[in-house]
């Protein structure tokens, strides 16, 4: 089950060009393309007709035509024109889905178009900021449902078994986790004090010696997630501490979408604090991001198999407690959701 009303990321933005391409989003095939100007929309992607794929047409005249009879819509899917000479039916039309382009992605809003509001998009501060440094990968395709990757990224205490060569160290096993429901999603988090840094940030943080490591998993409703690393000195970080003017922090934006009930499209990408315009940094932290999300892909995908193929239910630990909460809360939202359109219907 989806929530409709919200925005999910439908393409990068070099994905989206001139020629018409089809994306599905929540199980729903959309039609995408860029105009003349530059300005991408997406509509519906089936002919009215006959329900060729619209994509599978051409751009003409600004407008797009029909692979199959030549029926032509504008850019808000209204068909501009039809074969036969006669008037062109009142229901040769196609659902238009508001898109917005942010941070260099396409956003697409599944729901109730009277209601998108861009503003709900997830808010990235520091994106664009000069004193920050990025680097991103290609999306990726999981097989999987998109809740187990938001399991994943309420669940620091994994990157102690499946990052072993990256992101693990000996406190991430163990170290009691805190949990907190906010307005619009559930924050997982700890402070490890005193540890060895883990083998990927070692390669990156700009002191040496051991730190204070705050793991910080945050996911918002319905699939988006920030996940915050900080590294600082020993005995200069914890809910209190100053942080030391050598501190690192990384902020790992993550935006699950979901294509079908098993399937889904992860866009990532993350902001330093350090050495902005270094381009091999930003390689290196690429290349080593990718590695540890092939190797959440690896397990997560597994895990869709045996969750399928299950013959005893599956149980629940204690450092499940963010992953449940957010489950709940969300599949709340989407029954208020459904009894709402129901009775708008109705």
């Amino acid at each position: 089950m989806f929530l409709n009303n919200a925005w999910y990321v439908a393409a990068w933005g070099h994905e989206i060009g001139t020629d018409l391409q089809q994306v599905v989003v929540l199980g729903e095939k959309i039609c995408m393309f860029r105009n003349a100007a530059g300005e991408v929309f997406a509509l519906e992607d089936a002919c009215p007709h006959r329900k060729l794929p619209l994509s599978k047409g051409r751009i003409k005249d600004g407008n797009v035509e029909c692979g199959y009879h030549g029926l032509t819509f504008n850019c808000s899917g209204q068909c501009v024109w039809a074969p036969g000479g006669g008037d062109i039916p009142s229901n040769a039309k196609l659902r238009s889905y508001p898109v917005h382009e942010k941070y260099g992605l396409v956003w697409i809003w599944m729901g109730n178009a009277a209601i998108a509001d861009t503003s709900d998009i997830f808010d990235i501060p520091n994106f664009g900021d000069p004193a920050w440094g990025i680097n991103r990968g290609a999306a990726m395709q999981l097989n999987c449902n998109y809740l187990l990757m938001t399991d994943n990224l309420l669940d620091p205490t994994h990157v102690a078994w499946v990052h072993q060569g990256s992101f693990a160290q000996d406190a991430t096993k163990d170290t009691p986790l805190r949990v907190s429901k906010t307005e619009n999603g559930v924050i997982v988090h700890r402070w490890m004090m005193d540890v060895e840094p883990a083998p990927f940030y070692k390669k990156v943080i700009g002191f040496t010696g051991n730190c204070d490591r705050l793991q910080h998993y945050e996911v918002r409703y319905p699939s988006h997630a920030l996940i915050r690393a900080i590294f600082t000195p020993a005995g200069t970080g914890g809910p209190n501490g100053a942080l030391h003017e050598d501190t690192f922090i990384m902020d790992s934006y993550n935006f699950m979408t979901p294509t079908t009930e098993s399937e889904t499209r992860y866009y990532w990408f993350q902001l330093r604090n350090i050495r902005p315009d270094d381009e091999a940094l930003s390689k290196l932290m690429s290349e080593d991001v990718q590695h540890a999300f092939e190797e959440d892909r690896a397990i997560l995908n597994e895990v869709q198999i045996g969750m399928d193929n299950k013959t005893s239910p599956h149980i629940d630990l204690p450092i499940d407690g963010g992953q449940l909460r957010f489950r709940r809360q969300l599949l709340a939202m989407i029954n208020e959701e459904k009894q709402v359109d129901a009775q708008m219907q109705g």
